[in-house]
């Protein structure tokens, strides 16, 4: 290995850890020589996810994606763009022969998520996190070479409980950054709206719909469940998330959805030993 792919390969590990220590965790299953195209897709998505976060106005979020589309651009074209996670994605998509495709629809969604209007119902909410989540759960499998339809699918099913659960968690903290990402449709039949969640999301109304898409998070494990009754090892450096889908659904219902309760958090070490857990047992 050259020391410029060392050096791009170091700069994605330390990114994906830090902007998606969760997958990034369940990624160290994978063999060591090829954690590093999991660790390029992981910073890579990290990047988009952190968009919003990192621009002021929608249309510097749109420039910034923007950019990673052009990116791209240039990795299909053979002529990379000099920056490490951009080097490091065009070795794991070479390496790897993964499609653009899934790599656009990721992009687009991430647009999303520079407005604030809310989903308007789950559908549209799911078709977001087949786009982001799921995804990505189905590049990172591809990046293993792993393509058995079985496992794809429960690979996505994985991905959607993950980023709904996920939603569920962030909910306050959205909230605190004017973004609601939970179903108008949903809300409405909760008897609240936009409005009222971003002024009181801990209020009963929408802790009634976090239950609701909690509980189709649950739903989408059991079919990942039922799919992948024994985890193959090939698959666990994606798989595994699962189990970390079933301590935070668990979670949440120990703390009521109160999402300001400080049980909510799972320490580390926990979700270590619980991943060599299920990786051992070879279920989620």
């Amino acid at each position: 290995m050259s020391e410029q792919h060392a050096s791009d390969d170091q700069y994605c590990e330390t990114a994906a850890r830090r902007d998606d220590p969760d997958r990034w965790l369940v990624s160290l299953f994978a063999p060591d020589a090829l954690r590093p195209r999991l660790a390029a897709l992981l910073a890579f998505s990290g990047e988009l996810a952190r968009t919003r976060e990192q621009v002021s106005q929608p249309m510097l979020g749109e420039i910034r994606l923007q950019w990673w589309r052009e990116a791209l651009d240039g990795i299909y074209a053979g002529t990379p763009r000099a920056h490490p996670i951009v080097r490091a994605l065009a070795a794991a998509i070479a390496a790897g022969r993964l499609p653009r495709e899934p790599f656009d629809r990721l992009i687009d969604a991430r647009t999303d998520d520079l407005y604030e209007t809310p989903p308007a119902d789950i559908a549209a909410l799911e078709a977001y996190a087949g786009a982001t989540s799921a995804g990505l759960n189905r590049l990172l499998l591809a990046a293993l070479g792993v393509d058995e339809a079985r496992l794809v699918a429960a690979g996505e099913a994985i991905g959607m409980a993950w980023s709904l659960t996920g939603l569920a968690r962030a909910a306050a903290a959205h909230a605190a950054l004017r973004r609601i990402h939970l179903p108008a449709d949903w809300m409405a039949e909760a008897g609240t709206d936009r409005d009222r969640a971003l002024l009181a999301p801990q209020a009963a109304e929408t802790r009634a719909v976090l239950r609701r898409l909690a509980e189709r998070a649950a739903a989408h494990l059991d079919a990942a469940r039922t799919l992948v009754p024994r985890l193959p090892r090939e698959a666990r450096a994606v798989l595994l998330l699962g189990r970390l889908v079933r301590l935070y659904l668990a979670r949440l219902h120990q703390v009521d959805f109160d999402l300001a309760d400080p049980r909510l958090e799972i320490a580390t070490p926990r979700k270590q030993i619980a991943l060599m857990i299920a990786a051992w047992r070879g279920r989620l």
